[in-house]
């Protein structure tokens, strides 16, 4: 993010590029693609942001979702060990905070102390996060991060707001297409492995679905593995 003379952001260039991003993120092929073009980009568009990564906590775990340099992975295992942590905290929505920004790690620390040593051990200077959510539902954290103590310039927050909106708009999008291309293909399986049993049994389209079923209800296993497995080791699935 470039800064004209007096050190001010251009937000007019900024913007461009936040534009542009959406445009390739809503372009990416799956949801991971997605997660790792928003953090790339955060590393790409962010002064001072040598990091950053997409953290989230799954039934009290905290998980990489996606990572742009080495000390993520590491920042976020040592969250999940010490069960505290500024991107910890966030991802897994404890408190009304929306954003979280530690200027300088290397000075004493009233929060997260535990986390804030081993963070600067790692090698982290300042950190940024902000959370990726809609009205709906939330994702995670994105987090920002820097080597040097007051990495970040006193227009990070409204920056790293701007990016996480674009990403959890394209998160969001990019979740709905991927259920939507499951279902085609869940839907073309179960009509591949119908027309296989209606050739080999001689079967209406009703009673080939009908086994289909059949066998998914006895055995609990979904209707697309059924199919699946029909299509793979031939006519009778039995």
């Amino acid at each position: 993010m470039a800064t004209d003379a007096d050190g001010g952001v251009e937000w007019r260039e900024f913007a461009e590029q936040m534009a542009l991003l959406a445009r390739e993120l809503l372009s990416q092929e799956s949801v991971q693609a997605t997660l790792d073009k928003i953090v790339e980009s955060a590393v790409e568009l962010v002064d001072g942001c040598d990091a950053a990564g997409i953290l989230a906590v799954r039934k009290g775990r905290a998980v990489t979702v996606a990572a742009h340099g080495e000390m993520v992975r590491e920042c976020d295992r040592l969250q999940g060990e010490l069960g505290e942590g500024p991107c910890f905290d966030l991802a897994r929505g404890k408190g009304d905070e929306r954003v979280y920004r530690i200027a300088d790690l290397t000075r004493p620390q009233s929060q997260w102390k535990r986390f804030a040593a081993g963070a600067q051990r790692l090698g982290v200077g300042s950190m940024t996060g902000v959370l990726l959510y809609t009205d709906r539902e939330d994702f995670g954290a994105l987090n920002l991060y820097a080597r040097r103590p007051g990495g970040f310039g006193k227009d990070i927050e409204t920056a790293g707001w701007l990016l996480a909106s674009h990403a959890a708009v394209a998160l969001s999008s990019s979740r709905t297409i991927d259920q939507l291309q499951h279902a085609m293909d869940s839907r073309h399986a179960i009509g591949e492995a119908m027309g296989i049993l209606r050739e080999r049994h001689q079967l209406s389209e009703e009673d080939a679905f009908s086994v289909l079923r059949r066998i998914s209800q006895q055995h609990n296993i979904k209707l697309r593995d059924v199919a699946q497995r029909v299509r793979a080791q031939g006519p009778d699935p039995a």
